[in-house]
């Protein structure tokens, strides 16, 4: 007697939940559909435009070819590839070396060390800009893929992520390596590194989306067209309007820009959330 009532409100339950979920994805997904939309309306149609409309009867490519000629944005792409490239393996050189060490290493002051390490995460990351601009300035490092590339090859987040990781990995794997002769250096690439792989990938693919993604830094330090990035070019086209923004151009680039994260995102989605969770759970 009581089942089809308890159906009923499950079926309920589910309806609404799966509503919510459908409205929410609308909400996050409508920026995306905008910048694809304005990408495509002509300069003169989008300032015509008294009210915005979310549809376009006369869509146009004319913002994608602006986009890569009013600006060398195909250089800033290469520029953006070998910066991201870069920092993204050096990161991961430091970040595996760190988390190895504060995980498995015995050495004084350890555990200290490792507090202080977490203590610079309550840091916010605008207030070492200065430091590190004057002290890149001092090393004549400005214009230069070294001055770009440097500040940001550290991450305490992803220091602590991985550590978490190889925390997992029970400890009579590392002596019964020792046993055999097996070195810390060897240890670590051939058993833990291997375990843990999602887990670096999940950082390797984030911290690729940081670097595509920077800013503030990128156009601090370099002043000079050579050294610029993507996010730099997307406001050189902001005066490419006869005197006024011109949006459409700049959402052309943002789309063109968007699509390499948007691919390695979807292609590497279930790794990413899998070493997410992975690094959240210890025991």
């Amino acid at each position: 007697m009581n089942k089809k009532p308890n159906r009923l409100g499950h079926t309920a339950g589910k309806t609404v939940t799966y509503a919510l979920l459908i409205l929410w994805g609308l909400l996050v997904l409508f920026p995306f559909y905008w910048m694809v939309l304005t990408s495509l309306k002509s300069y003169s149609a989008y300032n015509g435009e008294y009210i915005p409309k979310l549809f376009t009867l006369s869509p146009t490519l004319e913002n994608y070819a602006t986009a890569f000629t009013a600006v060398p944005l195909l250089d800033y792409f290469v520029n953006t590839v070998i910066f991201t490239l870069v920092t993204t393996g050096l990161m991961l050189i430091v970040t595996v070396l760190a988390a190895f060490a504060f995980s498995r290493l015995q050495f004084p002051g350890k555990d200290l060390l490792f507090t202080v390490v977490l203590a610079l995460m309550m840091i916010p990351s605008e207030l070492v800009v200065i430091t590190n601009y004057v002290t890149v300035t001092d090393w004549d490092l400005r214009n230069t893929f070294a001055g770009l590339i440097l500040p940001s090859v550290t991450s305490v987040f992803y220091i602590y992520l991985l550590r978490e990781n190889f925390s997992q990995i029970p400890d009579e794997l590392y002596y019964a390596a020792k046993v055999d002769g097996t070195s810390d250096f060897k240890y670590l690439w051939k058993v833990m590194v291997p375990i843990c792989r999602p887990t670096i990938v999940t950082i390797t693919i984030l911290k690729v989306i940081e670097c595509w993604n920077s800013y503030v830094w990128p156009r601090l330090v370099a002043d000079e067209a050579d050294y610029f990035l993507v996010s730099v070019g997307i406001q050189e086209l902001r005066e490419n309007g006869f005197g006024r923004e011109n949006i459409p151009g700049m959402m052309a680039a943002v789309v063109a820009i968007c699509v390499p994260l948007i691919v390695l995102f979807l292609i590497f989605r279930k790794k990413i959330m899998a070493g997410v969770a992975r690094g959240g759970t210890k025991g």
